[in-house]
């Protein structure tokens, strides 16, 4: 979604500016209507145009369970809010987020939430958050869902880390695979060339195949270029739309390879998400609404608003989620066992853990696998270079003999 900046109003006259990821104009308005300020000033970011440097300054998910975590530590120790949040702008090193907890310090200062001030900044905080706190403002037991909110996000950031960690060395080989080919077909190759001409022998097919994709690339190199550009363009312009995320998203979860590990990620996320919500006190129809946008898959949010529908219409949760068919049984049956026994925020607690365990195996047999095959196929590729060059060399020797 676009990122637009904006300048409002408040109920005291006070002026306030933030940034705000919505769907249109209309959109931020409504949100800025909701916190009861005035708009005076509403302008799209335009990324295109300049150089991003804030990738170095982007905030993670380790940087918000910190956050978190020392939220609910000086809570814990009897520190007011604005207190709280003064001695963590004064602290941070990540200077977006620092100039953030700054502005949501000056907001409450004047009267907001901090929920309030928070949904200000919805492009920094995730919404499962912004709502959770929101909770704890009602229920008066903020510091609790930020201890909890600092463990749920501690530990997506653990899996997120391991998933990351699997795919390193895959990603180093492929590279270092892709380079070596490009310099044996734009630079090696060329020396071979007029002595293989020159020499009468007959070159082989594997020669000649080879010769004939360095002439090209050599030869077009310049339009391989463009084109290559032209489609990661339009691959990744794309992706970013609905059709290109539910097809992207469906082949996570249809492609052999990474469909077992794909599955367990969601099935983690899902559980830990839902469970944190329904045991800080929030109604499962809103927490089913919030899981889906947080799944981080377009056909499983999908899926889970037809899920969420049908709870509405007074069906339990296990049988929905079981004709989903997406989930694996076992996910279903917790749910049924923790719907009659009344505790299911504990079963998905449970669950979630058990699938964390899965998901460590699950990635060990994803890069177990991965390697191996990546080796046996660069392997081959090398081998048919060195083999194209070798053999004609053989032939020189002879003839020279």
């Amino acid at each position: 979604m676009p990122l637009y900046k904006y300048k409002a109003v408040n109920e005291k006259g006070e002026k306030i500016e933030g940034t705000y990821n919505g769907t249109s104009k209309d959109d931020v308005i409504s949100m800025i209507s909701t916190n009861n300020y005035y708009p005076l000033k509403i302008e799209e970011i335009n990324e295109r145009g300049k150089i991003n440097f804030e990738i170095f300054n982007r905030v993670t998910i380790k940087d918000i369970a910190v956050f978190c975590r020392q939220f609910y530590t000086m809570l814990d120790a009897g520190l007011s809010i604005n207190n709280a949040l003064h001695i963590l702008s004064e602290q941070l090193t990540n200077k977006k987020f620092k100039e953030t907890i700054s502005n949501i310090e000056e907001e409450v200062r004047k009267g907001s939430t901090l929920s309030e001030a928070m949904k200000l900044h919805n492009n920094i905080f995730p919404d499962l958050l912004i709502n959770m706190i929101e909770t704890g403002e009602l229920s008066g037991n903020l510091d609790q869902i930020m201890l909890r909110m600092s463990n749920h996000y501690e530990k997506e950031n653990k899996i997120n880390n391991k998933v990351k960690n699997a795919m390193i060395y895959p990603i180093i080989l492929s590279i270092i695979s892709i380079t070596v080919i490009s310099v044996i077909l734009i630079f090696v190759m060329p020396v071979f060339v007029d002595m293989f001409t020159n020499s009468g022998v007959e070159l082989p097919l594997t020669t000649k195949i080879l010769l004939g994709i360095s002439n090209g690339i050599r030869e077009n190199i310049i339009i391989i270029f463009l084109l290559i550009s032209i489609i990661i363009t339009l691959v990744r312009y794309y992706l970013k739309t609905d059709n290109g995320l539910l097809w992207i998203n469906k082949m996570k979860l249809s492609l052999p390879i990474i469909k077992e590990l794909n599955q367990k990620i969601i099935v983690s996320r899902f559980t830990r998400t839902l469970s944190t919500m329904l045991s800080s006190g929030l109604p499962l129809i809103q927490s089913l609404q919030i899981v889906g946008q947080v799944i981080g898959n377009k056909l499983v949010e999908d899926a889970l608003n037809t899920v969420r529908e049908k709870v509405i219409k007074g069906e339990g949760l296990a049988l929905p989620i079981k004709e989903t068919g997406l989930f694996p049984p076992m996910l279903s049956s917790m749910i049924g066992i923790g719907e009659e026994s009344g505790a299911l925020d504990e079963i998905l607690n449970k669950t979630a853990d058990f699938y964390d365990e899965e998901l460590d195996t699950a990635i060990t047999t994803f890069t177990s696998m991965l390697e191996p095959i990546m080796i046996v196929v660069m392997g081959v590729i090398v081998g048919f270079l060195i083999i194209s060059i070798i053999q004609p060399m053989f032939g020189m020797y002879s003839t020279i003999q």
